[in-house]
C-alpha cells in the first residue's frame, strides 16, 4: 500500500504503483507526480530507458551517456535485429535504389492510392514464405494483430489463447467483444480440455491464439501438438510468429517450418520490426481470409500504407535470407554458445531461440543492475513489474548473428561480476543482521 504523501524520490515505486496512485489525482497533479518519479530515477542513475543512439543499428552502437553527456560505444544485446539486416550493405544499397525510383512515401491508404507494385511483390513473397495463398501488409505489427482479431471475430465466437500472448492480441480481443479465455502458458492439455467442451456450430467459430516464439521467455509453442488438436476440434489457429519469422526453421521461414508444418497454419501473423529491423506487419492466410481483411480490418483500411523504403528493406531482407543461409547458421551457433555460457553460470535457459531471459533475484535492484551493465558498455533491456510479476523481473538478452564469441564472453563476464556483487552485498547485510541480533540478545 502506498503512503498518502506524494512521491519524494526515495520510494521504490514501479509503474503500477504510479498508475494506481495517479488515478486518485487531478490531471496536473498526476503529471507532476510522474515527473518527480522520473527525476528520482535519473538522480539515482536508475533511468536506462530512451537511451539515445547515434549510429546505425548493429552489434555495436554509439550511445549518448545521459549522465556524462559523452558518446560511448556499447555492445547491443537489446535489439530484435537478429540477422543484422538493419545495417546490411545489400539492404542499404537496395533501399537507396528504390528511393531514387519511388521516393520516400505514398500519402494514402492501401485501398486507395497506397498500393504499389512493391507492396504487391512483397505480399506475394510473404505468402510464399508462410506457405499460404495470399498476404496483406499492415503499417505496424500492433495494427496487424488488432486488425485481424477485430475483423474476423465477433461476439458469438470464442477465442482460446495462451496467457503469455502479446498485448496487441489481448487488445484486439477487448476491441472485438469476442468471448475469450486464456489457458496456462504452453499447457496443451488444458487447451485440449477447453476445446472439447465447446460446441461448434454454424453461428459460432472457435479460434486458438498462440505465438511461435514468446518474447519474454524465448520459448516456443509446441505446434506439433497444437495443430492436430485444433484440426480435430475444428478450431481456427492464429499463429503470431513475430519473433519466429526469419529465425526459426532451417531456412528462417518461421516456427511452422521448425516443426515441419508449413502450409498447416490457418492464419499466420508476422512483423517487420524483428528480423527485418524495419516497421510494419503482415497477415498470411487463404485468399478469402485476406480479401475479407482488406475491407474489414480497420487498422488496414484507415492507416497509410507502409512507405516504399520499408517495403524495399523487407524485400531486400528476404533476398539476404535466401542468398546468405550462413547467417542463420551463425545465429544458431551464437544461440548455442550463449546457452552454454549461461548454463556454466548456473542460469536456466533454452537453446532454440535468440531470446534469453536473465531473471534477477527478488532482492536485486534491477534498475541499479541495469546501470552497472551500462557502465560496462553493454546494452541490455530490463523488464520490470508490472510487465512481468515481481518474482519474474529479468534482463532480456537478444543475440544476433553478427555477434562474436568475444562479445558474448564480455557479456558473461559482466553478468558474473554483477551477480557476485549482489551476493557479496547480501552476505554482508545478512552477517550484520545476525551479529546485531546476537548483540541484542
Amino acid at each position: 500500500m502506498l503512503a498518502t504523501n506524494d512521491y519524494k524520490g526515495g520510494e521504490n515505486f514501479d509503474l503500477r504503483d504510479i498508475l494506481l496512485k495517479g488515478r486518485k489525482m487531478s490531471f496536473h497533479k498526476k503529471l507532476d507526480f510522474f515527473s518527480d518519479f522520473i527525476k528520482g530515477l535519473t538522480t539515482r542513475k536508475e533511468m536506462q530507458h530512451l537511451r539515445c543512439i547515434t549510429s546505425a543499428a548493429d552489434r555495436q552502437v554509439d550511445v549518448i551517456d545521459s549522465y556524462s553527456g559523452h558518446v560511448k560505444p556499447m555492445l547491443m544485446f537489446g535489439s530484435n535485429n537478429y540477422m543484422g539486416l538493419a545495417n546490411h550493405p545489400y539492404v542499404k544499397e537496395y533501399v537507396s535504389g528504390i528511393i531514387n525510383k519511388f521516393g520516400v512515401g505514398i500519402g494514402g491508404p492501401p485501398l486507395l492510392n497506397g498500393y504499389t507494385i512493391l507492396h504487391k511483390e512483397l505480399e506475394e513473397r510473404l505468402a510464399a514464405l508462410k506457405g499460404c495463398e495470399d498476404a496483406l501488409i499492415f503499417s505496424s505489427g500492433y495494427g496487424a494483430n488488432v486488425g485481424l482479431i477485430t475483423a474476423l471475430l465477433n461476439n458469438n465466437d470464442i477465442v482460446i489463447y495462451d496467457r503469455y500472448s502479446h498485448a496487441s492480441f489481448s487488445d484486439g480481443i477487448k476491441m472485438s467483444g469476442v468471448r475469450a479465455v486464456h489457458f496456462p502458458h504452453n499447457d496443451v492439455k488444458e487447451l485440449e480440455k477447453y476445446l472439447t467442451r465447446i460446441n461448434v456450430d454454424e453461428g459460432r467459430n472457435v479460434f486458438v491464439g498462440v505465438e511461435g516464439v514468446y518474447s519474454m521467455d524465448g520459448d516456443i509453442a509446441p505446434l506439433n501438438r497444437i495443430v492436430p488438436i485444433c484440426k480435430l476440434n475444428n478450431a481456427i489457429l492464429i499463429l503470431d510468429d513475430a519473433h519466429g519469422t526469419g529465425v526459426m526453421g532451417k531456412t528462417g521461414r518461421g516456427t511452422a517450418e521448425h516443426f515441419g508444418l508449413e502450409g498447416k497454419i490457418d492464419i499466420s501473423m508476422g512483423t517487420f520490426s524483428k528480423t527485418f529491423a524495419a516497421s510494419g506487419g503482415f497477415v498470411a492466410a487463404s485468399k478469402p481470409v485476406i480479401n475479407y481483411l482488406r475491407f474489414f480490418a480497420r487498422s488496414y483500411m484507415f492507416s497509410a500504407s507502409a512507405p516504399p523504403t520499408v517495403i524495399a528493406s523487407v524485400l531486400a531482407g528476404l533476398d539476404v535470407l535466401e542468398n546468405e543461409p550462413e547467417l542463420i547458421n551463425k545465429l544458431k551457433l551464437n544461440i548455442d554458445y550463449t546457452a552454454q555460457r549461461l548454463t556454466e553460470l548456473g542460469f536456466e535457459n533454452n537453446s532454440l531461440t535468440p531470446i534469453f531471459p536473465l531473471k534477477v533475484p527478488e532482492g536485486m535492484n534491477i534498475r541499479e543492475a541495469a546501470f552497472k551493465f551500462h557502465q560496462r558498455g553493454l546494452f541490455l533491456n530490463s523488464i520490470e513489474y508490472p510487465a512481468v510479476p515481481k518474482s519474474q523481473q529479468r534482463f532480456r538478452i537478444s543475440v544476433m548473428a553478427t555477434h562474436t564469441k568475444e562479445d558474448i564472453d564480455r557479456m558473461m563476464t559482466a553478468i558474473e561480476e554483477i551477480w557476485d556483487e549482489y551476493k557479496q552485498l547480501n552476505f554482508s547485510e545478512y552477517t550484520l543482521l545476525t551479529s546485531n541480533k546476537t548483540f541484542m540478545n
